[in-house]
């Protein structure tokens, strides 16, 4: 499911400073969890990495704040591809909450992102 956790956040220690985002998620996630889905996987961005992996953009601090709205373990994966992506999502465990890393740590998901060579 794609989210807009683009959320808020303070620029010295990365807490997310207004979660309306997230909270406006819990409603679409609940509803696929008691309607039969075995599992959510969520993925967004967070703010302009630039097709980089740079760590102040992480989602980590959406994954806390989605447990703490769910009440339920979310599972976070440090990547939104690959084979440790795919094992993960593949047959996750009844009722599972999934958030993926930041799509736009890949340069793939930047509308004007460049690489680290300046390509896009």
């Amino acid at each position: 499911m794609r989210c807009d956790f683009n959320v808020p956040q303070d620029k010295q220690t990365g807490a997310i400073t207004n979660n309306a985002w997230i909270v406006a998620a819990i409603p679409s996630i609940k509803y696929c969890l008691d309607n039969g889905a075995k599992s959510v996987v969520l993925c967004s961005h967070l703010g302009r990495p630039d097709g980089q992996r740079n760590m102040k953009f992480t989602l980590q601090p959406v994954a806390e704040e989605l447990k703490k709205l769910l009440k339920k373990d979310v599972i976070f994966l440090s990547d939104c591809v690959g084979a440790e992506v795919g094992a993960a999502c593949s047959n996750p465990a009844q009722g599972s909450v999934i958030l993926l890393e930041n799509l736009r740590f890949h340069v793939e998901e930047e509308g004007k992102g460049v690489d680290a060579i300046g390509a896009k």
